[in-house]
């Protein structure tokens, strides 16, 4: 009953046979735009993601070197600014790895 009436309302609107022969919608003219994708085009995204968290590694890492200088031999502050600094390089680490990761499978598709 749903299929008739919709295929009424498509049939109106002089979308019949969704568009082509094979009924897949693969014709339709609907003037939206055609996504295409390129290995090249999540190359650079993916490269520019990567260059944004080096970018806030490497903050983190100067915001915890000034952290550690200026704790004045406090020894909480000293440890909070160490463990920033290893999670800030942990962090880095990963996300060159899955760049790495990311560039092997696409440079193999």
């Amino acid at each position: 009953m749903m299929y008739v009436l919709a295929a009424q309302l498509l049939g109106r609107f002089g979308a019949t046979g969704f568009c082509d022969a094979g009924g897949d919608g693969a014709g339709c003219q609907t003037g939206l735009p055609q996504a295409t994708n390129t290995s090249g085009d999540l190359q650079a995204i993916i490269q520019i993601v990567i260059a944004i968290i080096a970018a806030l590694a490497v903050l983190f890492i100067v915001i915890a070197g000034l952290r550690f200088v200026t704790a004045q031999g406090n020894p909480q502050e000293t440890a909070k600014a160490r463990n920033t600094i290893v999670y800030a390089l942990i962090g880095l680490l990963v996300a060159l790895t899955a760049e790495a990761i990311v560039s092997l499978v696409l440079g193999n598709l």
